[in-house]
């Protein structure tokens, strides 16, 4: 039992996922991280990106997660995000028409030299790994 733990993603609406996992793949503000049972206790922020989970059983689990927290303990996570959709609940259209109005604010942004662009950074992120998972 020590090879696994349990995996828990929140979001504001639903609890997206609750079970067991034995390996949990990501991404942080500071890079990609995998997990495994009895990993160093941790806490970060996740950026929108594919989360990838492994079963007991050995079925693997693919899922778009948006901006959020993670928290590691030895036998327990928690990610808590804004968002979180299984690739067929992806609308692949609102992705595509989000990636576009985030691509144009940005470039608009870019030309009159406005520096605040998180949001828009964040919308393309969030629009490129929801289409990254629906086309894989």
């Amino acid at each position: 039992m020590a090879s696994q733990m349990k995996l828990s993603i929140v979001t504001p609406e639903k609890k997206f996922y609750v079970g067991d996992v034995t390996e949990i793949n990501t991404r942080t503000g500071s890079g990609c991280i995998g997990i495994l049972a009895q990993h160093i206790p941790f806490v970060g922020m996740v950026v929108p990106t594919e989360t990838s989970f492994k079963l007991a059983d050995g079925t693997e689990k693919v899922a778009f997660t948006s901006t959020g927290l993670i928290k590691v303990t030895k036998t327990e996570v928690q990610m808590l995000v804004d968002a979180s959709e299984w690739p067929e609940e992806i609308d692949i259209r609102r992705a595509k028409e989000a990636r576009e109005r985030a691509e144009e604010r940005l470039a608009k942004d870019k030309q009159i030299g406005k520096t605040d662009t998180d949001r828009a950074e964040i919308a393309l992120q969030r629009a490129i790994a929801r289409l990254k998972i629906k086309n894989s």
